[in-house]
């Protein structure tokens, strides 16, 4: 099929730009079937800031990071060390350094 330059009006800032033949190809390669609706500037503008929402890749502490877990100074009901747990404790209910955790936890 050929393709011929088409220009379009992005939605987000009413600029006119170029939908190129070659980007047109590459759309239909990748089985898009939809123009763009956003110039190149807006929609780079858009990739970042969902990045910045969704936190981005892994490198950059995205996908699958959080927020630093709140952790609760705790004394080892089995040794009596000094220990951090990623939890409040109840009271009445054991909490456990992570070694005596590791030698009491049902394999």
């Amino acid at each position: 099929m050929s393709y011929e330059d088409k220009a379009l009006q992005c939605s987000d800032c009413s600029t006119n730009f170029t939908f190129s033949a070659a980007e047109q190809e590459q759309f239909a390669t990748r089985g898009y079937t939809n123009e763009p609706k956003r110039c190149p500037t807006c929609r780079q503008a858009r990739k970042a800031q969902q990045n910045a929402n969704s936190g981005g890749g892994y490198s950059s502490g995205g996908y699958g990071s959080r927020a630093p877990r709140q952790m609760y100074a705790v004394k080892c009901s089995s040794c009596g060390k000094d220990a951090q747990v990623p939890f409040e404790p109840r009271s009445g209910r054991p909490v456990y350094c992570s070694d005596c955790y590791r030698n009491i936890k049902p394999s």
